[in-house]
């Protein structure tokens, strides 16, 4: 979608977090987290990120987020009084383990796992699988997915260290491992008890084949390690979605 409308991921992400910079710099408020991605790195020519790896995004979504980050980083130069953590997602899935919150995007979802999880409770008939040909296990595409609680815990861990003390930390925040979309499938096949059925369809423009992160960084600065692995992911999702098939009721 980003390729397609790169206005609205600009407009949204880049000028919506600068009106939000200002209205927190009006009030003194100097301590912000920041959701960034790990579409930051683009493709430096390897497939396992650390923060070291240089910045060069493929994709406009990607785009904006590095060009937060710089607002970011010129905003600590010139206030050296902000509290900042930059938090870089590797792909976040899964819910929270009572059912009650998960994930319900709008329309046709642009992720893996609510795609899969609608397609096993009947809401959509099949899968579309994005590239076979990739150089991965299975040819499709292979990424870092985190638990959406790890990286809830990410968060706190990170307030926890800035405690309003004047600083900028950069963090991946992944499980250090990699799943492909076929293997995804089949894991949530597994606890799901449901046969999910895919199509293979033509590579999405700006769409890597594989990558993952090192999360040492983060342990050492955060004192995090993701707990929970790729079947409690899709346990959690499945879950929710049971309990939610339609998704969130309209209000």
């Amino acid at each position: 979608e980003s390729e397609s409308d790169p206005l609205l991921y600009f407009s949204y992400n880049v000028e919506g977090t600068i009106i939000l910079l200002r209205v927190m710099k009006k009030f003194n408020v100097k301590e912000f987290i920041f959701s960034s991605s790990a579409t930051v790195y683009g493709d430096p020519g390897y497939d396992e990120f650390d923060e070291s790896t240089p910045l060069a995004p493929i994709n406009n979504y990607g785009l904006s987020k590095w060009m937060i980050e710089e607002v970011l980083r010129k905003l600590f130069k010139a206030e050296p009084d902000w509290s900042i953590a930059i938090l870089r997602y590797f792909n976040p899935v899964g819910a929270h383990e009572s059912g009650l919150i998960g994930e319900d995007p709008n329309g046709i979802p642009n992720n893996l796992m609510p795609f899969i999880s609608q397609v096993a409770v009947g809401r959509r008939p099949c899968l579309k699988v994005f590239g076979n040909d990739y150089e991965t296990r299975d040819g499709t595409g292979a990424r870092d997915y985190i638990h959406v609680e790890d990286l809830a815990d990410g968060h706190l861990d990170a307030l926890r260290v800035l405690n309003h003390k004047p600083r900028l930390i950069t963090v991946n925040l992944g499980t250090g491992s990699n799943t492909t979309v076929l293997e995804l499938v089949k894991a949530f096949e597994k606890m799901s008890g449901r046969k999910i059925p895919y199509e293979i369809c033509p590579r999405r423009p700006g769409d890597k084949a594989a990558y993952w992160t090192n999360p040492t960084l983060a342990h050492e600065l955060l004192g995090w390690t993701a707990k929970r692995g790729i079947e409690k992911m899709c346990e959690d999702t499945w879950r929710w979605q049971m309990m939610n098939p339609n998704g969130y009721p309209d209000e």
